[in-house]
């Protein structure tokens, strides 16, 4: 009963030679059988595979990644997971990297470029077989990680022209200004931008709602309410009491996401606004039960979805030494009209 234990290393783990001894193959025969290659017999896989359920060895990619300088794992680097936009990315990212024997190495950086920098330094060390992450602020010092890695990156959300960068995403800035241009072709004159987190996909939005608004000659910078604190339903509904309480005439509320904009629908309700009549509130990503609130909010669908899963593709043909064509990715967004404009 103590045979197992004694043979394991000094870390407790058991290996690849635990195995092959306890099956009575060499290591080599035991890592051919757990890979199925062809050359070894069925009779020898069973012994293998007993083994390893007896001993309960799990395999360690790192070593695997050494052993056959081929990794199984990618770093995936999202902003948030507490944000549904970031959890259906990610969804997608594994329904295309997962039957293709790769796993999803997921690190947070909560906007922090700092913070990124460190994970990429974290991941690295790890030899993954490439790199997904979000857009392109990030330290001069986490630029050069990435490049010095030479791994193979594609960018997410974002997209760019920039000679030998890989991207699949959309144009904020005209999602922006189309979804102003919408509350402007209801008549709304006095338009609101409420925003919060500011992070660069973020005032991209604030860009195109600012851009559209100049177009049509009733830009006033004071409409704009910016605040840095993480997006929630409840900073929703405080900022739109705020705005309403220190700006005068305002007839349409766009929210830079989704959740603001349910909350600015509750509070629009408390204190006995009549949305659309008296204002009209828009959202941004369509995320879920925007389409269940009273009234049905106005949003722009965003297709996270298909950039998590055009870029891991992407990706893919990068690690499997393909160049893709082309290089940057522009999926389109969609203008939901519903009653809350």
């Amino acid at each position: 009963m103590n045979a197992p234990a004694r043979r394991r290393r000094s870390s407790g783990r058991v290996t690849l030679a635990d195995v092959a001894r306890e099956a009575g193959v060499s290591p080599i025969t035991a890592s051919r059988a757990l890979r199925g290659e062809r050359g070894v017999g069925p009779e020898l896989v069973d012994k293998v595979r007993a083994a390893v359920e007896r001993l309960g060895y799990v395999p360690d990619p790192a070593a695997r990644a050494l052993a056959s300088s081929r990794s199984t794992q990618v770093a995936v680097l999202v902003p948030l997971l507490s944000n549904a936009l970031f959890v259906d990315l990610l969804e997608a990212v594994h329904r295309v990297l997962f039957p293709a024997g790769y796993q999803a190495l997921i690190g947070v950086t909560h906007y922090n470029p700092d913070e990124e920098e460190q994970l990429l330094r974290s991941y690295l060390a790890h030899r993954p077989a490439g790199l997904l992450v979000t857009g392109f602020d990030r330290t001069e010092t986490a630029r050069q990680l990435i490049q010095s890695s030479g791994l193979p990156c594609v960018h997410l959300m974002e997209t760019t022209d920039a000679a030998g960068v890989y991207c699949v995403g959309f144009s904020q800035v005209e999602a922006g200004a189309a979804l102003t241009r919408h509350l402007l072709a209801r008549g709304r004159r006095r338009i609101a931008f409420v925003a919060a987190q500011l992070d660069p996909r973020t005032m991209q939005r604030a860009e195109g709602y600012r851009r559209a608004l100049r177009e049509a000659g009733c830009y006033d910078a004071k409409l704009e309410l910016l605040s840095p604190e993480r997006s929630s339903i409840a900073l929703g509904a405080r900022l739109l009491t705020e705005l309403l309480a220190t700006r005068d005439g305002i007839d349409a509320v766009f929210f830079c996401n989704d959740d603001l904009a349910q909350g600015g629908l509750l509070a629009a309700q408390r204190l006995g606004i009549r949305v659309p009549t008296d204002l009209a509130v828009a959202g941004f990503n369509d995320l879920a039960g925007s389409d269940q609130m009273v009234p049905p909010l106005t949003t722009v669908r965003t297709p996270r979805s298909e950039v998590g899963e055009a870029g891991a593709r992407m990706l893919l043909q990068l690690m499997r030494g393909e160049q893709p064509r082309p290089s940057c990715v522009r999926l389109p967004y969609e203008v939901v009209v519903r009653q809350s404009t």
